[in-house]
This record gives C-alpha cells, sequence and structure tokens, in this order.
C-alpha cells in the first residue's frame, strides 16, 4: 500500500467503527458481538491498519486480537467488580499535572491514542474526546514544575504523546529541559508497538538525537508485537542515542503464561529494549477480567529467574491505590497473605494492606 509506511496516514486511516472492525473480524464471538454493541457507547475504539494486520481474524483468542476488540465483560457488572472506575485518579490541583512523587512529575499532553487498548489503566478518560493540551494550559504546568525545586524527572505522557506533531511535541520538551533542576525525561509511549512508522519520521529522529538522552519507556505485551516494522523502529531510536524501556501488564488470556513473558523478554532484549516493569493488572473498571492472582505472576518470576539474565528481568509490581506507589511483587515484599487480604511494605516503609 503506497502510504502504509507514513504514521500520519496510519492515525488518518485508524479503524473507530463497530463496522470497520466487523468487517475484519468475521467470526467475532457473542462477547464480542456484544462488546461492540454496547461498550462503544461508554469506551472509545481505535486501531492503526498496521496493528489491525498483526491480529488474527479467525481467531479469538489471538493476544493482538484481545487487545483490539471490546468485549461485554469490560461493561459486565458480574464482571466488573471490586473495582473502582476512579481508582487511578491522578491529577492534583492543576490539569494535567500528576505529583505523586517528590521527586517526579507526570504531564500528559494529549488524550488521543492511534490503538485504544482494551486494558488501558485510563480508559475512563482517553479518547473522550481526543485533544491536546494547549500552550495556555501548559504555562501553570511549566511554572508548577519551575517552582518545585525537589522535581528532578517529569514523564511525558496522554494518551500518547507521539501522537502530537514533532514540531509540538519538540516544544514542549524543551520547554521543561530549560528547567535547571530537571536531570531526566521519560516519554511514555506504545508507538513502537503500535504505530512503528512514527520513527521513520526524519525531523523525529533528529530531534530526538538533539535531546538525548531521553527515556523512551514502551509497552509490549506479547512476542507476536514484535515484527520487522518494530525492529527498524527500535533500530532508529536506538541510533538517537536515547534508551529504550519496556513495561509490559500481566494480562490474563494474553500473556499470563511463564513460556509467553520468558520469548517476550528474550525478544525484546535481542533488539535493544530492557524490560523494565511487569505491572499486575489495576482494579480499574472496564479492566478487571483482564486480571490474574498474583501468585501468576510469582510463578512466572520464579521461571525466569532460572533461565534469563538480569539483564532481560523485569521487576513485577504493583501500583497501590490512594497514591501509596508501587510495591514490589515478591517474597521480600509481599509480608503475609490472609485470604483475600496482602499485606506490603510500601516505598515509605508503611505496612500497607490491599485485598484480591
Amino acid at each position: 500500500m503506497e502510504n502504509f509506511d507514513d504514521w500520519r496516514w496510519q492515525l488518518r486511516n485508524r479503524i473507530r467503527t463497530p463496522e470497520g472492525l466487523r468487517k475484519y473480524f468475521k467470526n467475532l464471538t457473542e462477547d464480542e458481538e456484544k462488546g461492540l454493541s454496547l461498550v462503544v457507547k461508554q469506551f472509545p475504539i481505535g486501531v492503526t491498519p498496521y496493528y489491525l494486520n498483526l491480529a488474527d481474524p479467525e481467531d479469538p483468542s489471538c493476544p493482538v486480537r484481545r487487545q483490539i476488540i471490546p468485549t461485554y465483560s469490560e461493561i459486565d457488572p458480574k464482571v466488573q467488580t471490586s473495582c473502582d472506575p476512579n481508582a487511578l485518579e491522578e491529577e492534583g490541583q492543576i490539569p494535567h499535572l500528576t505529583h505523586r512523587y517528590p521527586d517526579r512529575a507526570l504531564v500528559t499532553l494529549t488524550t488521543m491514542c492511534p490503538v485504544y487498548c482494551r486494558h488501558c489503566m485510563r480508559k475512563r478518560k482517553v479518547g473522550k474526546p481526543e485533544r491536546a493540551i494547549t500552550e495556555e494550559e501548559f504555562r501553570p504546568i511549566w511554572d508548577y514544575i519551575k517552582r518545585n525545586t525537589q522535581i528532578r524527572e517529569v514523564l511525558i505522557s496522554g494518551g500518547d504523546p507521539l501522537v502530537l506533531s514533532t514540531e509540538k511535541l519538540a516544544y514542549y520538551i524543551r520547554e521543561i529541559k530549560k528547567i535547571d533542576h530537571i536531570e531526566v525525561i521519560r516519554i511514555g509511549t506504545r508507538t513502537p508497538v503500535i504505530l512503528p512508522q512514527r520513527f521513520y519520521d526524519e525531523d523525529l529522529l533528529r530531534f530526538l538525537e538533539e535531546v538525548s538522552p531521553v527515556w523512551v519507556v514502551t509497552h509490549f505485551n506479547h512476542p507476536k508485537e514484535i515484527t520487522e516494522e518494530v525492529k527498524t523502529a527500535v533500530r532508529n531510536i536506538r541510533k538517537t542515542g536515547n534508551p529504550i524501556l519496556n513495561q509490559t501488564v500481566l494480562l490474563k488470556g494474553i500473556n499470563d503464561s511463564p513460556l509467553t513473558m520468558e520469548e517476550l523478554f528474550r525478544k525484546l532484549i535481542a533488539i535493544g529494549v530492557k524490560p523494565y516493569y511487569l505491572f499486575h493488572c489495576d482494579p480499574i473498571y472496564g479492566v478487571v477480567h483482564f486480571r490474574t492472582p498474583i501468585e501468576v505472576g510469582l510463578k512466572i518470576m520464579s521461571h525466569l529467574r532460572g533461565r534469563l539474565s538480569g539483564l532481560a528481568q523485569p521487576v513485577y509490581a504493583l501500583d497501590l491505590p490512594g497514591g501509596k506507589g508501587k510495591v514490589v511483587l515478591s517474597p521480600q515484599y509481599l509480608l503475609k497473605r490472609e485470604g483475600k487480604k496482602h499485606y506490603f511494605r510500601d516505598y515509605t516503609g508503611e505496612v500497607v494492606e490491599y485485598e484480591f
């Protein structure tokens, strides 16, 4: 296809309607069909032609397909239990800014994503509507970071910030780099996975080389996502001198297998992407059906220890509710368990109770 490798073409031609997905997936399950009829009224859908082509149109268990097609399970009250639609409510008084940890701040530049992943922790916000923040909205964020000298690191996120034009993205990052006490900038983006063509863009690559080092933190969930296009994108990023980390989410029916995770992390490290975190799926409304017991993740980590080098080992972690931060899930940090109640020591040393 003439424009298939153009990232702008990919964005313009996203499949965003139930009818568009039905044309590709001929044998929808009952759960998928109800999802396309009902879930889309509450949560957006969208997928790039590139990522859609990775999904098996015949196999409902395909790990890419399960990240694309909404299912009724996302809104089924019998399934979405013990969860909170606002469990990850992050922003403080300044819109689009989260300052949870003393030395780190999160800035969300846009609500738009190339693909609306069914397991998204921010699905209550993204795509409703699709918009980028304005320079006027950015100014109080910049002023806040400038005043708070304990902030050393800024994470640029969204939505996905790489849907912005290179000119707009460059403006925000250059402005942040002007702040003397900012030592680290991270870009949280799934574009290397779902829109690798973004990193074929010479303007973007020149900018990334200019601002290096910027930590590119991406999100591969399954080895099927590592394609030749992805390998090209990763090579291009690495040529700019910027490191690439990966955050995987443990997802039931997608990657909750020790062998799948071993293959994923082997392939990532082989192309120059460091497995960073393996996150336990959060209890967010619309996502609970993807959750596994903690024991599944612990079993995966035990499997990896004897088979992969330290380079390929992520940290298995859980994001605690109420802004308590991340805890590492291992016998070292999981102090005890009483039925559904688990007791962890959080990053401050406080013992935290959590119910699964």
